[in-house]
């Protein structure tokens, strides 16, 4: 399988120029998201949190993630990417500006809540750039998308400390914030002129049904389901730990009232995706060149899951990490540990170039062996260790995480062309749902213990990638008027 080389300096070709359009409003909607984080001892002082009140922050933050990647993708795939980036850019600017310029603690945990729904940004761009690559690039092309986006959330780390000083004040904090939302209205507004579907000429595939994937057996359905139960145990995970029993944000009656209106959008979801595959129970079989494997998307979940998951765990506690092992001040320790996120420039491309180049297969099994064998190294780290040491063990780690990340995302765009955005949406939920589970286990374990833990679990995910299907041939698409065009996947 030969590679496809990139000239991200040709803008003069329509899909590089999309690429570049897509991988910075997915830059804008992570700074947005995370724009908080550089500014939390200033909104601290603002409101006179407590403690636990900031870490609420940081759980509301990313709690309606997990939802909304998934209808998100939905959205994606049945009105195209275009629009509905546009509408993300303009809310989560708005949503930003409520955020920087709020009087309570109240409002600023709901903004941080709903702001939860800028983190799906990045599953528009899976489809969209899809659409302007064939499948020998568009490992490469996935991996710069996710690569150079992901950097947003360093780049409001780096940038909007300083941009506050310059405001000055005490609401420079402020002004900081809602900059960032000011630009994500205006690019919004400069994506929706700029951006476009598909290339000249080529059909935006839909699903013929919404509500939830279309699954083609009733062994997948059943599958399926079953992999929808994990993204609800986290949402019940991230209500239990704002409970009375733990930060308290949450109330006995509001706790019980978030459990029930969980399980009731679980049962809404399930009788959803038995409504679009009812066919699956009275017609005949799904034509064999209709069909995909539900355990694709299973085993891509579950990949994610490590990946990412494990990614935004750790960026989550490696500062406190140093502080404590290497008894670092503050902002040392941040800088050191910084250096996991910076990979992404150049690790997540290049996951998606190893996938292009040498297979899926091979590649995604070789980089999660890889980020298993990196936390087992991590979990030896001793305050014995030179600091260089543990800093190049973190960074080699880092790697084989998000090169994991850039392979996945070079093979979701391969499975089923019309539930790309649905796919995509829900690999990039189980990601989230990762971070939940490892930062959950993290409460109850020492750092050692989590870092063997997350190994551990990518063991497993090893062996599920040995089922893993390599795209072959063509996947079928039909149009509108029935006739069926075939997509190359090799």
């Amino acid at each position: 399988m030969s590679g496809g080389s990139l000239n991200l300096l040709d803008v003069k070709q329509a899909n590089i120029r999309l690429l570049h359009l897509s991988w910075f409003a997915f830059f804008l909607t992570f700074m947005v998201w995370f724009n908080h984080a550089p500014m939390l001892a200033s909104i601290k002082e603002a409101f006179d949190l407590t403690g636990q009140q900031v870490k609420a922050l940081m759980i509301l933050n990313v709690a309606l993630t997990i939802p909304s990647r998934i209808v998100i993708g939905m959205l994606v795939d049945r009105f195209g990417p275009r629009i509905i980036y546009t509408i993300l850019l303009l809310i989560g600017g708005g949503l930003c500006l409520g955020f920087a310029f709020a009087n309570s603690y109240e409002t600023i945990a709901l903004m941080r809540f709903l702001m939860g729904f800028i983190g799906a940004g990045f599953v528009i761009g899976i489809r969209l750039v899809s659409e302007w690559f064939p499948a020998r690039q568009v490992g490469l092309a996935e991996g710069v998308y996710g690569g150079w986006g992901n950097f947003g959330s360093a780049a409001a780390a780096m940038s909007l400390p300083t941009l506050a000083l310059i405001y000055g004040g005490a609401d420079g904090w402020r002004y900081a914030i809602a900059t960032t939302g000011v630009i994500a209205i205006v690019y919004g507004l400069f994506f929706y002129t700029r951006a476009r579907n598909t290339p000249k000429g080529s059909t935006y595939f839909k699903p013929k049904k919404n509500g939830g994937l279309e699954v083609t057996s009733k062994r997948d359905l059943y599958f399926y389901i079953g992999m929808c139960l994990p993204m609800y145990a986290a949402l019940a995970t991230l209500t239990w730990k704002l409970s009375p029993e733990n930060l308290g944000l949450l109330s006995q009656t509001a706790t019980y009232a978030t459990y029930a209106v969980l399980a009731v959008v679980g049962v809404v979801q399930i009788s959803q995706i038995l409504r679009v595959n009812s066919h699956l129970f009275s017609d005949a079989p799904v034509p064999e060149f209709q069909r995909y494997k539900f355990k694709q998307v299973a085993i891509l979940n579950v990949s994610y899951f490590v990946t990412f998951g494990s990614e935004l765990a750790v960026v989550s506690m490696l500062p406190l990490f140093f502080m404590e092992v290497f008894e670092l001040s503050a902002v040392k320790a941040g800088l050191l540990a910084s250096g996991f996120a910076f990979m992404n420039l150049v690790a997540r491309p290049t996951g998606g170039y190893f996938s292009d180049k040498f297979g899926r297969r091979k590649s995604l099994s070789i980089l999660v062996a890889g980020l298993a064998v990196g936390y087992m190294l991590l979990s030896q780290i001793t305050s014995g260790w030179p600091i260089v040491l543990a800093v190049l063990a973190t960074m080699m780690c880092s790697f084989f995480v998000q090169a994991g990340e850039g392979a996945v995302f070079a093979i979701v765009p391969l499975v089923k062309r019309s539930m790309t955005g649905q796919i995509a949406g829900m690999t990039g939920a189980y990601g989230n749902v990762g971070a939940v589970i490892y930062l959950t286990a993290l409460s109850f374990v020492d750092s050692s213990s989590f870092f063997m833990l997350i190994a551990a679990s990518a063991a497993l995910v090893f062996i599920a990638v040995q089922f893993l299907e390599e795209p072959q041939g063509h996947m079928a698409e039909i149009n509108d008027d029935g006739s069926v065009e075939l997509i190359e996947v090799t």
